[in-house]
């Protein structure tokens, strides 16, 4: 069953899938060592199943292990927000009761990605996934790949239908602003657009849903304790002059691939990206290699 429900803050890492060199099968020892990784650096949460994760290219099973394999390689130090987007209602509350059942704290929702739903579609979808399960939901609001593009008004009414939390990956820094100015006692907006990871911490949001934290974990924290801890918005800036090239770089194609790129240039095996995607070659990989080093993070 369910961990007793704790609030969602800080650093969630928008968790990778990691494969097998054949990349036929999740590569279970490669995420466990990750997750502890991960967690020896001070992230506050995992969320696996989710862009960065691939979940387009999972079968059904291999979702469900991957969030049962997260859970146990947590062990209860870090809350684990499970991605269960579909294409199908049925296979999203599905995905989210199994959700329950594994210990997830909380399920993230991305809206079917073909067909744009109705607002009030919208509002029925995320209804049955919180009834059936019990877990409060993370609303992913990824215009680009949704077809979705709400106005905070409406991203705030989504808490009659569950909703506690949001990932706004939509990249719209004046709604961000509206969202955790004007209605941050309404949903808890976290950042999830990487190239606005320090507006959103300096203008007050409760944490970042952030896959850039693979590659860099502690710069990451660092940047989470200048900012959101310490309030040392000069001591921000230096890191965030840091960190901006890679995030704008992991930007400008596919994420996922990028990211495990940014990994495998630590020496941190992934298995690749499922087809038809692959890793970054040539001046990609070595323009990203270079913002790493710039950065001071050692690169293979």
């Amino acid at each position: 069953m369910s961990p007793p429900q704790k609030e969602l803050k800080g650093i969630l890492v928008a968790l990778i899938t990691p494969f097998t060199p054949d990349k036929k099968q999740i590569d279970f020892k490669a995420l466990d060592e990750h997750i502890n990784r991960l967690i020896d650096a001070g992230v506050h949460g995992l969320v696996p199943g989710g862009s960065t994760g691939e979940f387009t290219v999972l079968s059904g099973e291999e979702r469900k292990a991957l969030l049962e394999a997260c859970v146990k390689s947590a062990a209860g130090r870090v809350p684990v927000v499970a991605g269960i987007g579909d294409l199908s209602i049925e296979r999203a509350v599905e995905f989210a009761v199994h959700a329950a059942q594994a210990g997830a704290a909380a399920t993230m929702v991305v809206p079917p990605f073909y067909d744009a739903l109705s607002l009030d579609e919208l509002h029925g979808l995320l209804s049955e996934i919180h009834q059936s399960s019990g877990l409060p939901i993370v609303y992913y609001n990824i215009p680009s790949a949704s077809g979705m593009k709400l106005t905070p008004e409406e991203l705030s009414s989504l808490t009659k239908s569950g909703v506690q939390y949001m990932k706004d990956t939509s990249g719209n820094a004046p709604d961000l602003t509206e969202l955790l100015f004007h209605r941050h006692n309404e949903i808890t907006t976290f950042n999830g657009w990487d190239t606005l990871t320090f507006y959103g911490l300096a203008g007050g949001a409760k944490g970042s849903v952030w896959g850039a934290t693979n590659i860099i974990p502690e710069l990451s924290m660092e940047l989470w304790d200048a900012v959101a801890v310490q309030n040392d918005i000069r001591r921000g800036r230096e890191l965030w002059s840091k960190i901006w090239p890679v995030c704008h770089l992991l930007e400008q194609g596919n994420y996922a691939a990028a990211v495990k790129t940014g990994m495998e240039l630590r020496g941190w095996s992934t298995g690749g990206v499922r087809k038809p995607f692959a890793l970054l070659q040539g001046e990609k990989r070595e323009k990203l290699a270079k913002a790493l080093k710039d950065a001071g993070v050692k690169a293979v």
